[in-house]
């Protein structure tokens, strides 16, 4: 069993940054792939980005491209999300989920434990 809690959203100016966190429970953190999913208002949730049970595998949706950075830290059983150049169409609650694949995952239904989502609202 795998807890998740998300924290570090808020409102940001566009073009500003912000980091989301999202802190595990649970002895296993080391062997689950990790992702990022956002849903914005009207809209269907949909992938950020996700990265391997090490690390050294990450993709991201063409969309936050360049813009974005996952990384994870197992020692403190966390994962990160770097957001750079923020802007409007970005505000949405973010979803931090583990697959038990241990794989960088885009597709949702391959994770198993989600998070309750933290709000990031960009402002034009």
């Amino acid at each position: 069993q795998v807890q998740l809690v998300e924290s570090g959203g808020g409102l940001v100016q566009a073009g500003g940054s912000l980091r989301l966190s999202c802190a595990a429970s649970g002895r296993t953190f080391s062997s689950y792939g990790m992702g990022w999913f956002r849903q914005a208002p009207g809209k269907e949730r949909e992938f950020v980005a996700t990265i391997n049970w090490s690390g050294e595998s990450t993709y991201y949706a063409d969309s936050v491209k360049g813009r974005f950075t996952i990384s994870r830290d197992n020692a403190k059983k966390t994962v990160y999300l770097q957001m750079n150049s923020l802007k409007p169409e970005d505000t949405a609650v973010y979803y931090c989920a583990a697959t038990s694949r241990a794989q960088a995952m885009e597709e949702e239904t391959f994770y198993d434990y989600w998070g309750q989502g933290t709000q990031v609202t960009v402002s034009s």
